[in-house]
């Protein structure tokens, strides 16, 4: 800003590359979520499993919508709490601007598209980051769901809504001589229990909950971190981001307690998650700053400045910058004038 003037800049590529770019790859990224999660067009690979093995003889705890941290609610927190966040963060940004000297990074300009559209820098920040947001929670979804069609692991409680029949797959029920199982099925058709359970007992690495949840902190918790300034505290922000951490823990003890999930793919979900929404922070929205008014951010060599110079205390008279020194053999050496020390 110029004289108290915004800085304009007019684009007429802004919109056709929002309309036929960037909501093309929204709608593949959420119509493949969505055949991923609620059709049958990548069926679950069946893995099979030892007879009487306690690792997934756990009780069945009931329907998704009956646990203590409800699927309806988890999509709600993770929709709902970190596009509030980035709204009042930006909100605030706009009318409480941080002065000129305090932003490390030059402001963006307003841009003009055709004759009517302007669209401001707080309005192009607000659809950039909760555009970007919306992208990587689809994505982490697309992510959760294809790992567990291909790796079809079975939860803790498979066994209780698989119901095999041990008898008839030739098993031997545990012994003082054999403590542990002594074979492994692998027949498709040795689950006499619900298709519709069976299939969603065979989804479980990694945990889709912890993913979407560890997402949503991960992203909202460096929207806080790099873009709130709080003066005269050092603690405001890390309560902040911790007290965000909290839902997305219990999420997966939660998943744990209930035998819905291991361990190890509440790990895994959390890891996904987690990467996922570092990789679009950083490399994607650019750690939630703007960029230069140039397009292209300055390398870490570039951003050093110019180096700093010291003259040599051992050279006064520096030569001229166009006179050449001959050195070793040069048939008309340059000769210098040495003034007379007086005595």
């Amino acid at each position: 800003m110029a004289g108290g003037r915004p800085h304009l800049k007019r684009s007429f590529s802004i919109i056709p590359c929002f309309v036929f770019v960037e909501s093309v790859l929204l709608g593949i990224v959420v119509l493949l979520a969505y055949r991923l999660e609620f059709t049958d067009t990548f069926p679950v690979h069946t893995q099979g499993f030892f007879c009487y093995d306690s690792t997934y003889a756990k009780p069945y705890p009931g329907p998704e919508a009956a646990s203590r941290a409800p699927p309806a609610l988890i999509y709600a927190l993770v929709t709902a709490g970190p596009a509030l966040t980035i709204l009042l963060g930006e909100l605030a940004r706009a009318f409480f601007p941080v002065p000129p000297s305090a932003s490390p990074i030059v402001g963006e300009s307003t841009i003009v598209s055709g004759a009517c559209c302007r669209f401001s820098p707080p309005l192009r920040r607000l659809v950039r980051f909760l555009g970007v947001y919306s992208f990587g929670l689809f994505t982490t979804t697309i992510f959760a769901n294809a790992g567990q069609v291909v790796t079809g692991n079975p939860t803790p409680h498979f066994l209780s809504v698989c119901r095999p029949n041990y008898t008839a797959l030739g098993c031997l029920p545990p012994s003082p001589d054999r403590p542990g199982p002594d074979r492994f099925v692998t027949d498709q058709g040795a689950c006499a229990g619900s298709p519709s359970l069976v299939a969603a007992a065979r989804r479980a690495f990694p945990c889709k909950d912890a993913a979407l949840c560890a997402y949503a902190v991960t992203y909202t918790a460096m929207y806080v971190t790099l873009v709130f300034r709080v003066k005269g505290s050092r603690l405001v922000k890390p309560s902040l981001c911790l007290a965000l951490l909290c839902p997305a823990f219990l999420v997966g003890v939660v998943r744990v307690a209930e035998y819905r999930n291991h361990w190890s793919d509440v790990l895994a979900g959390f890891l996904t998650g987690s990467a996922i929404a570092t990789f679009l922070v950083t490399c994607v929205v650019h750690n939630f700053q703007s960029r230069p008014p140039s397009g292209r951010r300055l390398s870490p060599w570039e951003d050093l400045g110019q180096a700093p110079t010291m003259d040599s205390p051992l050279e006064k008279n520096p030569r001229p910058a166009g006179r050449i020194r001959h050195r070793h053999g040069s048939p008309h050496p340059s000769r210098r004038t040495v003034p007379a020390v007086a005595t």
